[in-house]
Parts: structure tokens; sequence; C-alpha cells
């Protein structure tokens, strides 16, 4: 507010984690700009129906009314504005500029990411709003995967040469969990056996968390979330276990299912009744009805809601204190805005708990909480032919769907998930790991299940780290014969991180290159032959123990030509 009142600006953009109060920062500042008659009326644009009728309660609580059933015509006299989607705006563009042209309008443009989801919608977001008095970008994940420019947001060039969005004011997580504006998030990793057939007819089994291909990855991963194997029963009863802990601290505290798709939100709603004997609400689109029920659930007591991708972005239910996160979407925005769910802090102490596969993508995502990014309106060059960094648009689309609609694209992949086992890994805090793997049910996970719900930030990190040395000092006390399990500390597991498998590649790249110019031979052909001679798939999805072998190779090859 300081800063903004000081400089006056026409555009500011703020960034600010999820739950750090950006709507409470806007319709303040909108109340100050009505009231020092800077404007004269508020048009709010959200990314969907459920967050448009949220802005509208909330500017109501402050005193200035906005119609969230706007469509057309002139605006009822007891309205001091609007509040539209960007869907909306995408449709009737020349309606809302017109708005804007009679009379002086601040434009709020929430989660402004959303704006460059479709070039129609950004168009007609520039096209509506280029002639407003003033305009306050909001959001929380600055970054995109594509790169579609966002309107009415700065870009500045860095030492790469890469165009970058540029804050007026960033507000990280880190800054809020400092101020206790949010809640320290514990996440809780599971592992496990998995199986599965492919297409062309083969069986194959992996652990979560082993290095493997991207395939495989994406597989085993989808194996984990079938609601007919053992591991999402598992996980949701440890996951009920730690509500319970949480609700001795926080009594209304409720926990959230982030499901991929209709059908698999429907079997865990249905698996949360057999376990817990009570139904779970269940949010399947962002229609009216589902906006009700949100509502519902956030008034209420009850311990569970199960809701479909990206409905967790219009999901604002503070007592939310748990997740689980059972989709395969592994994009940092979408995480970042899942995570966001359960960050909102209403007092201090209270504790966020998210529990999700051992895959190296969120493990990554889970200990980069803090790292603050920018939207990148530049690729980066690629070395070589092959692109270790390539991000997967497509992903970042589904994120982004407004509706989530049933594709049926589940049926179709060439895929069929046999069975699966949950393991206990470990527990992600402030960027370190903790803990030993463990069976569902046995004592070591309850001690991190039973962690309370009421702790100061470094009270946690204490706890974690003598939990952690209670359970090697209990694991070394057991026969060999019980110790069935890798019983290793995390950090000395041979878990490759997603940043790891990135370095391995970056590693080959670099050697391939110099190989080049002693050898004369073009990128492709030497790659090629590293495949013919070492075995294993292209660089992109071959494991790290693959990559080792590679760099070696080339090593010894470059060695001998000297």
């Amino acid at each position: 507010m300081e800063k903004y009142i000081q400089e006056q600006p026409r555009d500011f953009l703020a960034v600010a984690t999820p739950g750090a109060g950006k709507t409470t920062f806007a319709l303040t500042l909108a109340s100050w700009l009505l009231h020092h008659h800077v404007v004269q009326q508020v048009t709010v644009v959200a990314p969907t129906e459920h967050l448009k009728k949220q802005w509208a309660e909330a500017a109501a609580r402050i005193g200035i009314k906005l119609d969230p059933e706007y469509s057309a015509g002139p605006l009822g006299k007891d309205y001091q504005g609007v509040a539209v989607t960007y869907a909306g705006v995408g449709v009737r563009p020349m309606l809302h500029r017109n708005r804007v042209e009679q009379r002086k309008t601040l434009v709020i443009l929430d989660e402004i990411h959303h704006a460059g989801d479709s070039k129609s919608w950004g168009e007609a977001c520039l096209e509506a709003f280029e002639p407003a008095t003033r305009r306050l970008a909001l959001t929380g994940t600055p970054f995109r995967s594509d790169t579609n420019p966002i309107p009415f947001v700065t870009y500045e060039e860095d030492n790469a040469g890469i165009r970058r969005s540029a804050a007026d004011y960033t507000y990280g997580y880190g800054n809020a969990l400092a101020d206790h504006v949010v809640r320290p998030v514990i996440f809780l990793s599971y592992s496990g056996n998995m199986r599965w057939r492919t297409k062309a007819g083969d069986e194959i089994a992996a652990r979560l968390g082993e290095p493997m291909t991207k395939d495989a990855v994406s597989q085993a991963w989808r194996t984990a979330l079938d609601p007919r194997g053992e591991w999402m029963p598992s996980v949701l009863r440890a996951a009920d276990q730690r509500l319970t802990e949480v609700r001795k601290a926080i009594p209304d505290a409720g926990a959230l299912v982030i499901a991929s798709d209709q059908d698999s939100a429907r079997a865990y709603a249905k698996l949360i009744r057999e376990i817990t004997g009570s139904r779970a609400t269940l949010v399947l689109s962002d229609d009216t009805g589902a906006s009700k029920r949100i509502d519902d659930f956030s008034e209420s007591n009850d311990r569970w809601m199960v809701a479909v991708r990206m409905v967790s972005e219009g999901v604002d239910v503070p007592r939310l204190a748990v997740g689980v996160y059972a989709t395969t979407i592994s994009t940092p925005l979408f995480f970042a805005q899942a995570v966001g769910r359960f960050v909102r802090s209403r007092r201090r102490g209270e504790t966020a708990s998210v529990f999700l596969p051992t895959i190296p993508d969120l493990l990554t995502f889970a200990n980069e909480m803090e790292v603050e990014r920018d939207h990148a309106l530049d690729k980066p060059k690629k070395e070589s032919e092959e692109d270790p960094y390539a991000e997967s648009e497509k992903e970042m689309e589904e994120a982004n769907k407004e509706q989530d609609e049933d594709t049926g694209e589940q049926d179709m992949l060439p895929f069929e998930a046999l069975e699966s086992d949950a393991v206990f890994d470990r527990v992600l805090y402030d960027g370190a790991e903790f803990g030993m793997q463990a069976h569902p049910g046995s004592e070591e996970e309850q001690d991190y299940l039973g962690i309370p719900g009421l702790l100061e930030p470094d009270q946690v990190q204490l706890l974690l780290q003598k939990r952690q040395a209670r359970q090697i000092a209990h694991s070394r006390k057991k026969p060999d014969s019980e110790a069935d399990l890798l019983e290793l500390p995390a950090e000395r597991r041979p878990v490759v991180s997603h940043k790891e498998m990135m370095e391995l590649r970056k590693q080959l790249n670099t050697m391939v290159s110099a190989y080049v110019h002693q050898s004369g031979k073009p990128h492709g052909v030497i790659h090629t032959e590293l495949r013919r001679v070492c075995g294993g798939p292209p660089s992109a999805e071959a494991t790290a123990g693959q990559l080792r072998q590679r760099i070696a190779k080339v090593q010894e090859w470059a060695t001998r030509m000297r």
C-alpha cells in the first residue's frame, strides 16, 4: 500500500504467495482509490465463476458492492463495479471497454497468469482494459511454461538476453512464513512397489522414486494413483490419521484430495467413506452447484473434500490443513497453486500437511517452495539437438482447463495398472529431508503422522530431527531378518532428484560437445553411437545409471584420441 500510494502508478504487478492476502490488499487499495476519487468504479477479473463470487462477497465486507452476475447493459445504481471472468471478457471485450471509457475505472486482474492461457483472452484483456485509469495485476504464480505474453506486465531482459516478468512488489512464501502469514508445510512422501502392463503386453514392476525413464515414471505414478490398488487406500488412511491429530489443535481442520479426473475423484470419495465411515464432499466441476458445495464445506465441520484438477485454485477454504496430491500434473504452476490451498494461516502455529507420491519432480517443487520465479518470454537456446529441458506444454494446458470435463483420455492410454503398495518414504520440510522408509501402520510411520498440529516453524524442524534420530536408533536394534525395507536416512538413499538428472544430462551434452570438436563427428552421430554401445533410450528418457555410463564412455573415447 505504501509503495503504491507513494508512486501512484497506472499499472502495478503484485506477486504474493498463495494465502498471503492478495484479495485484502487489492480491496483495501480499491477502497482508498474510490475514497480519494482517483477512480469511480471497480472491475475485478477472476479465473473462475467461484472466485468471481468470492471477490464480490469479500468486497461487500468492506463496503464495496460488486455485481458478480453482470452480463450486459447499465449497472444497477447500488453497485460500484462488477466481478467477471477472463472467459467472460474474452466473449465481449467491447462491452467492458465501453464501461471503462465512460467512467474512471480500477481494473483488478486476479491471477493474471490466466490472461496468457489463450491468445484470445490476452487480446480481449488488452482491448477491454487499455483505457482503464488504473490496473492492478495480482498473482501467486507469475510463471508459465509457455511464452504467451501476459497483458499489462512489464518484461525486462536478464543477463542471458531472456525477457522476464518484472513485479512491482514481491512477497514470497519465505517472507510470509517469517511473518506468520502462512503455515509451514510438512510434505509426507510415499513410495512403494508398482506393477503395470504396457500396450505391448509386457508386465513392468518398479519402485516409486527409483531412477527410471520418463515414460516409466509416468506409468508408475498412474499405477500408484489407481484407486483399485493398495497405494491410494494406504495414503488416504495415513492422511486421515494425520487429520485426526491436527484436529486436536485445530478442531475444524479439513482435508482435500486433488484428483486427476472425475472417475478417480468418485472412487477416492468412496474409499474415504469406507475408511472413515463419513461422506466426502465431491466437487466435480466449476459450476454453480460446485460453488455451493465448496461454500457449504467451508462453513461446515466436515472432514474431507475431493476436487478435480484446477478447481483447486478456486477453493478458498482457510480450514483446509491436510492435502493429498493425487494428480499426475507436474508443472510448478499447478503444484504451487495446489499447495496454496493449505497454507492460509488463521492463527499462529498452525501447520499444513501435504501427502504426495515419491516423484522426483514433485520432491523438487516441495524442496523449492521458497524459490521465487518469474515468467520468461524467451526459451533458452538449445546447445545441441537434444533438449533435456523441454517442458510439456500439454500438461500446462491440462492444468489450466477451467472446466474439468471428463475427456476419457485415461481410457485411451496404452496402459493397465495391475497392483501397487505404499511405503512411508520421508518427510520434506523447509528444504530438508527427514526419516527412513517404513511400513504403513508401523510405529515409525505413526511417529511422523502424530506431529502436533500447532507448532512454530523452528519447533517443526526440531521435532522432525528427534523423530528421525529415534527411528534410526529403533531400526538399529532390529535383527537383520526384520529389516526388510531400505532402512537408510533419506540423504543416504540413492534417489536421484530431478535436479541431479538435469545436471547429468547437461554434463553428458557438455562432454559430447567437447568430443565433437575432437572427433569432427556431428552431435547426433555421437549420441547414437553412445546408445548403440551402452544401450538404453535417448538422453531425455535415460536413467541416471545409463547417463553416467555414457559420460564414462565419452571420456574413455576422448582420452584414447589424445
